[in-house]
Order: structure tokens, then sequence, then C-alpha cells
């Protein structure tokens, strides 16, 4: 990347899906792509896809024995130290984890309910060291599991073999219900969990919700939250939350309530839980991340109209990253460069008359009565023997006289007319034999 802050590849995920929730793997060699679609897909780091999730049965009531989700994602992530395990959470009430090498899932989690249904699973995370995931509801509840050793049971457990001649697959994932811990009433039933973020030790989770509040909670005794943060403007259903490198501050984003109006970036002191700083920041602030390597807050915003990412640095502490991009100027255009070709039109002589176009200014010749007598003259039967004159190929007239042959013929008089020449004469040259 260069100042002027050009991609040097764009393109879309899934046609008429938005994009929820892009993470790289623990290598950076490759990113996991959520859209709203049920199918995440994986990309290379040069932009290019290198496949595509499974879509489970959409007529299979029971969730554990699909083999993918069935209605549009919310959310998803890497796994933090392991390159072939990555997790993503859907509309259709579970938390899937997946094999990043073969591209199908491995254990199938079906958060615990209070009454029977399906509720939405609207954020989900790992911890640091990917030991524990958590997940926030629509109802407002929040739940951790434990995913060290084995985890979860068979999927096929308690099912009826189906005979060999059906051709159905073997379920050979895991499924998991009961949850290590839950929460509650977390937030305001109804409206989503908007993110989930696991400090590194473990002991420390930070839920954002859609009733415009953003809570810490102890991991060890989750009773009550440990701070409440209240007034924080959110209309938008992925909005972020993070911890800082040092986990001293916890950084998140409010909405723009007006058109005219922009969101912000609110830092609040983790230790002291009261709010250290806030950032005005055009548009409502939806993404958010703070790079522990580089030292530098990236932020997406926008709103109905337009969306922009922006990346905050301090000169002296921040390293790389944007500092390499605001020293690279881009090459000032040339005159001698070549032309776009698609900004100039290109003629090909040899091109089917089908597919010619009139040059600038050059107007049609042909006109309504030439275009009929051309299509008579393609309908024209074909005389065949009947045709008078030479001929050549077993058809008259077919040659209309301009082969070569038939003309050195008949300058040297070797070749006359039949209708010319006079019969009797021709006989009778033949009386003295």
């Amino acid at each position: 990347m260069k100042s002027d802050a050009k991609p040097f590849r764009s393109f879309e995920v899934d046609e008429g899906h938005p994009i929820v929730s892009l993470s790289w793997s623990p290598s950076g060699d490759a990113f996991l792509a959520v859209t709203g679609s049920p199918q995440p897909k994986v990309y290379n780091r040069e932009g290019k896809e290198q496949g595509q999730f499974v879509r489970g049965d959409m007529y299979i009531r029971d969730q554990k024995n699909t083999k993918g989700h069935v209605a549009g994602c919310t959310g998803g992530q890497w796994h933090p130290v392991d390159k072939l395990t990555a997790m993503t959470c859907s509309s259709d009430g579970t938390v899937r984890v997946w094999d990043m090498d073969q591209l199908v899932q491995k254990t199938v989690i079906k958060p615990q309910l209070a009454k029977p249904g399906r509720v939405q699973v609207t954020a989900a995370c790992y911890g640091s060291t990917g030991h524990v995931v958590a997940a926030g509801l629509m109802d407002g509840t929040i739940q951790l599991w434990d995913v060290r050793g084995k985890f979860g049971r068979s999927a096929a457990i308690e099912q009826v073999a189906v005979p060999s001649q059906q051709m159905v697959a073997r379920q050979d994932w895991n499924y998991v219900s009961s949850a290590h811990k839950i929460i509650r009433s977390a937030h305001v039933a109804g409206s989503e969990i908007t993110c989930l973020a696991l400090s590194r030790d473990g002991h420390q989770l930070i839920s954002r919700g859609g009733d415009d509040t953003l809570k810490a909670w102890d991991t060890r005794s989750l009773k009550q939250p440990l701070a409440v943060f209240e007034d924080l403007d959110t209309t938008f259903a992925n909005t972020q939350a993070c911890f800082s490198p040092d986990e001293r501050l916890i950084l998140t984003g409010t909405s723009a309530r007006k058109a005219d109006a922009g969101g912000s970036v609110i830092m609040f002191d983790r230790r002291e839980l009261k709010m250290v700083r806030r950032l005005g920041m055009p548009g409502s602030v939806i993404a958010l991340q703070w790079h522990p390597r580089i030292n530098q807050i990236l932020v997406g915003s926008g709103d109905r109209k337009a969306g922009q990412a922006r990346i905050l640095y301090s000169p002296l502490l921040s390293q790389r990253g944007a500092m390499l991009a605001v020293g690279r100027k881009p090459r000032p255009a040339n005159p001698f460069d070549m032309l776009v070709a698609s900004a100039l039109p290109i003629y090909n002589p040899n091109a089917l008359p089908m597919y010619r176009e009139p040059m600038p200014g050059q107007r049609k010749r042909k006109t309504a009565e030439s275009d009929a007598a051309e299509n008579k003259q393609k309908h024209k039967p074909d005389l065949g023997s009947a045709a008078p004159g030479m001929g050549a190929g077993g058809k008259l007239g077919s040659t209309g006289g301009t082969l070569l042959t038939q003309y050195v013929l008949k300058t040297h008089g070797l070749l006359k007319n039949p209708l010319d020449e006079d019969v009797r004469a021709s006989i009778l040259r033949h009386a003295g034999k």
C-alpha cells in the first residue's frame, strides 16, 4: 500500500451478502471471510479463493445432524494457534468448528436454551490460547465452553443405522450441548450481543450489546458484571470491542444516531473501569482492532452511503504498517504510459459482418430496398443443369466465364460456343474418311 491507499485487488465474496467477519490464520497466509450466507469462504493473502464451506440440509430439524450451517452466518474466527481449525456461528442457533484442511466440520456446538426452540447465535470468539469458546445469543445469554482435550461426543450416537442402499454419509463429527459456564440475562433479550472478547489470561470477558451497553465480566465469578458502561449508541449488529495490546484499555465504537452526526472510538481503563478518552469519527464506528505488533488501531466506519477504513498510529510508538505507506508516494502519471485497452474501441477488419460496427461518422449505405433485394437474391433457387452458358463441376453457368482455362482456350480459338457452330459443316468434314 502507498500513500494513496488504493487496494491491489477488489472482489465480491458472495453476491448480495454483506461481510460480517474477517479473520487471518495464525500463519498469515490465508484469511476467513464470513458473510451473511451459510457458506463462508477461505482466501489466500493474494485474494484468490481457496475453498467454500459446506451447506447443511435445511430440511433436517435437529441441527446436530447437518454437515453445515443452514442459515446466514453472524460471525467467525480462525483459531489463534491451530492453523487447521476455525469457528463460525450462525442464525440457525449453532456454533460449528471446522477442519480447515478438508473444509468439513469437526464439532457442532448447540447452546443450552431456557426453553425449547431455536435462538440465533449473534457473536462468538476464541480465547487467546483457543482453549475457551464464548458465544452470545439473541436471548441475551452468554455461554462458555472448555474445548481442551476430548471435546463432545459423536453425533451418530442414538441414531438408527440407515440402509447402505441410501448412500447416506456417516456423521463423523462431534456434538456438544452442555456449556461450561452460562450467564443468563447478560444483556436485554431480543437485542444482539454484537461482540465478545476474552483477555489474555482468560479471567476477564467483555461483551458489547445492542442495548447500548458494554459490560466487563470476571469469568471466575459470573453472577454480576464488574462494570457496565451505558449510553453507547449501537445501531449495527456487529459493532466490535477489543482490548489494547497491554490490556490496560478497553475499546469500543459507537454509532451515529443522525445522518449528519458521527460516531466515536471510546477507551475505558480496565482497572479503574472508567472512560479515559473519546475520539470522534465520521459515520458509525463498527469494526475495531488494535494490532499488537505494529501498535496501530484499525477502525472501520461509515454510513448507508459509503464506508471507510482508518488507521490511527503514533509517529513515535507505532512500527511499520501505515508508517511504511505514508512515505511511499504513488508513481506520477506518465504521458507515455500505454492507454487502457477498454478506453479506445478496437476495430478488427477481419471480423465477421454480423460483428462489425460502423466507424465513427460512417453512415450505413444499405437501405430497406437494398436489404430486401439482397434477401431475395439469397433465396434464389439453384437452376442446376438448366442454367445457360458454360459451367464446371456438373453445373452450367456456375463459373460465369471467369476461369483462366476458358479464357486461354477462347483467345486461341479452341473454345467456341456450340450454339454458334454449323452442325452440318462439322459432319461433312469427316465425309472423306
